[in-house]
């Protein structure tokens, strides 16, 4: 192990926008090389620790299958096989861990204890999704928007529905992206002020999700209630009523504009099943895209420093 501070992903104001825009073309790249069969290992003898406390399917499959494409290992480490919110300290469980693995991967409920493991971490540490952001599900979004459309800069986004972490994930995408945001959700589901405030004019909150999908390059929503929230369903529903994408809402963004959805999504809820099965529909590249833009990750955080 080195001496030196490493990188870690704990939100996309971590790397700077140049940073940002190389790792998504990184990420098409390594994509054209899976696809062509082109074998890329330049991680032979890393190991990738992945820290569960939230259930998963993209998140697990894309880095466990990444770190395996790039010539690394892959350790799942769910609640049950780690002391992790079973009495040992979180800044223990860091420093012992970091000794045996090359990066960390976490997806958990907190952002603070995120951040506490990384302050305490000797090897990079990733946010694979907590309560306030999932900034590797923005990877996934820019690259599968610039491959369909070119450089997002200067485009309009509407995000509807819920101010949660996708959404605080969008708030700094906008900064770090150059776009704007237009954000529709109902009173009393915004998005954290000090988050919002942060990111200026880019982004503005409205009640009405039309207005905010007006002329929009790129449509994106999320599930009523996230994980954790399950009991909160009902109210949930009655709230976002008015909130579903359906094919009314596209037609009033732009032309050409994308529709995107981190997944699982409930079709009829907060997305109608014609947008989200239409056949230009992008979220299917989108959750692959998970794979790439995280290998582009994992190389940049590893790598980098090497070159």
């Amino acid at each position: 192990m080195n001496d030196t501070q490493p990188r870690h992903f704990l939100s996309l104001l971590d790397l700077s926008s140049q940073e940002l825009t190389d790792l998504i073309d990184r990420a098409i790249e390594l994509k054209r090389m899976t696809h062509a069969s082109e074998i890329h290992a330049p991680l032979k003898q890393k190991n990738l620790g992945m820290v569960f406390e939230k259930s998963s399917t993209r998140t697990r499959i894309s880095f466990e299958v990444g770190m395996t494409q790039l010539g690394g290992h892959a350790l799942f480490l769910s609640p049950r096989d780690t002391q992790l919110g079973r009495g040992e300290p979180i800044e223990d469980s860091a420093r012992v861990m970091s000794r045996m693995v090359d990066i960390i991967m976490i997806r958990t409920f907190e952002q603070e204890k995120l951040e506490r493991f990384a302050e305490y971490s000797q090897v990079p540490v990733i946010n694979a999704l907590t309560d306030l952001y999932h900034p590797c599900q923005l990877l996934a979004d820019m690259q599968t928007y610039v491959e369909h459309r070119g450089s997002i800069q200067g485009k309009t986004v509407a995000w509807i529905g819920d101010g949660n972490n996708m959404c605080h994930s969008y708030i700094n995408a906008a900064r770090q992206f150059d776009f704007q945001l237009s954000i529709a959700c109902p009173e009393g589901y915004d998005p954290d002020n000090q988050i919002l405030t942060a990111a200026g004019d880019r982004c503005r909150v409205t009640r009405d999700p039309m207005a905010a999908a007006k002329a929009a390059d790129l449509v994106v929503t999320d599930v009523w209630a996230s994980m954790g929230q399950e009991e909160e369903q009902q109210q949930r529903e009655k709230a976002f009523s008015d909130f579903k994408v359906d094919e009314a809402m596209m037609a009033i963004a732009n032309p050409d504009a994308l529709f995107m959805h981190c997944l699982p999504a409930h079709r009829g809820e907060e997305v109608s099943a014609a947008v989200i099965d239409a056949p230009d529909s992008v979220v299917w590249d989108e959750a692959e895209n998970r794979l790439h833009s995280q290998k582009a990750l994992l190389e940049f955080l590893l790598l980098s420093k090497q070159k």
